[in-house]
């Protein structure tokens, strides 16, 4: 297939950066007999215990964490087991976390033998993935075997748009394969419907980070990270998360011009990949800051916050807690080419939000939380520095735009419930035909084997 070659293609050539990454970060390593081979049967009755099964694909750590309160809810509705995959080391470890080894595996990669050893292995009546994840392998022979395909929290960019577009001949039979997409908003759905999906296919349900943003201070998670890193109720903190080269040594400038007029702000930098932890602390050290990271064990005279220290937080999946720690909030990923990260983890918790001008990945969170008065935009570091400046000098500013912040998530809430009812829908009559407890025929198996 012209997928397979296009894939093989790329593989070979992309094979000596592959290489220097496995050894270099130890990238890539992880579950390569999964992505590259497909799950095996064996594996497969492990995590469904031989039965079928809904399939949950997200893709890293974002996607991951929209997922907890999604999968609860379904399987508050249904007796078949849910199995979830993801494609990053980070977001398997989250998942893991989340779900449990057991049910936790690496996504094949878009190869026909790959796709097909998995899906004749996990026999799943629903494939659900998450945002957007449209391989062609994938959607193709899910569709072949009759499993529908279901986009939840569906969000396709004009800048995604216009690029599928410009390859309709290829892309096209993807979309039309789509059995329903849950939309984010009208302008994914009027995006997917332009790319080829049949728009009774498509309904707006909301955005899943809504109803994924933590708004509890006072949370375990919160409290402990508090204690954790000594804070004091007169401590200004200032998290700059999912940060990209470049943002943190924007913050740490700022942090050093302020923190002679304001002795009580605290800086925490948090950055987006784990093989630049050791960059950053480096820039913070090469300032003539101190620096304490995350991994340290705690001392028992760590005490409080010193002003001249700041804190890298170098793990995963620990972000949206920090967050909760913050007074003030940078979300980084928006000063570079990166499209912003998640804003709404921070405007969940009330805090004083700021982004850089590259939102488009969250153009319509970002532009809501503007229309809203629940964040502000800023250029560049001297205007980051202003914004720190005005939060600390005017707390009047920056309650306002985390109260702001906060109304905002609360009123778009409910996208899990109405994604849940439709999936529900969507399952029943499959359930009915095929009930839950229903094992795998030896078809299936000797197949995959033979796959293999």
């Amino acid at each position: 297939m012209l997928a397979n070659l296009l894939y093989t293609t790329a593989l070979v050539l992309l094979s000596p950066i592959i290489l220097y990454r496995m050894i270099r970060h130890g990238r890539y390593r992880r579950g390569v007999s999964q992505k590259l081979w497909g799950l095996s049967s064996a594996d497969a009755k492990i995590i469904t215990g031989g039965r079928r099964c809904i399939w949950v694909h997200a893709v890293s750590v974002g996607e991951v964490n929209l997922l907890p309160r999604l999968i609860s809810e379904l399987e508050r509705t249904t007796k078949l087991p849910i199995v979830v995959s993801t494609s990053t080391d980070t977001g398997y470890d989250l998942a893991v976390q989340h779900f449990g080894s057991q049910r936790v595996f690496f996504c094949p990669l878009d190869f026909t033998w790959a796709v097909r050893r998995t899906m004749q292995a996990l026999d799943p009546m629903q494939l659900v993935l998450a945002e957007l994840e449209l391989w062609p392998n994938l959607i193709r022979i899910a569709a072949n075997r009759g499993c529908p395909t279901i986009i939840v929290n569906g969000r396709l960019s004009e800048r995604s748009c216009t690029g599928y577009q410009k390859f309709a001949r290829l892309t096209q039979p993807i979309f039309r394969r789509l059995h329903w997409v849950a939309c984010q908003d009208e302008t994914s759905r009027g995006h997917f419907a332009a790319c080829g999906t049949a728009p009774e296919r498509l309904e707006v349900t909301g955005s899943l980070k809504f109803d994924d943003a933590p708004q509890n201070r006072d949370a375990p998670e919160v409290t402990q990270r508090k204690v954790w890193a000594g804070i004091e109720p007169s401590h200004q903190v200032w998290v700059v998360g999912s940060t990209q080269d470049g943002e943190e040594q924007m913050a740490i400038a700022a942090f050093l011009e302020l923190r002679s007029r304001h002795p009580q702000l605290r800086l925490a930098l948090v950055p987006r990949h784990k093989e630049r932890f050791d960059r950053v602390a480096e820039l913070v050290t090469d300032a003539g800051l101190k620096l304490r990271r995350r991994t340290e064990p705690q001392r028992p005279d760590s005490g409080t916050w010193p002003s001249r220290q700041v804190i890298l937080i170098d793990t995963i999946g620990e972000l949206r807690h920090w967050w909760g720690v913050a007074d003030i909030a940078t979300v980084g990923g928006s000063f570079g080419d990166r499209g912003g990260q998640n804003m709404l983890e921070p405007a969940g918790y009330g805090c004083a939000v700021s982004f850089g001008p590259n939102t488009r990945n969250f153009k319509e969170i970002a532009d809501r939380l503007l229309k809203a008065h629940a964040a502000s935009r800023l250029q560049n570091g001297e205007e980051l520095t202003g914004f720190v400046d005005r939060c600390i000098l005017e707390p009047t500013f920056a309650a306002t735009l985390g109260r702001s912040a906060q109304q905002l998530v609360q009123r778009h809430r409910g996208a899990v419930n109405r994604t849940v009812e439709r999936l529900q829908h969507e399952l029943h009559p499959l359930e009915r035909n095929c009930p839950a407890a229903a094992k795998h025929d030896g078809s299936s198996q000797n197949t995959s084997r033979q796959v293999a």
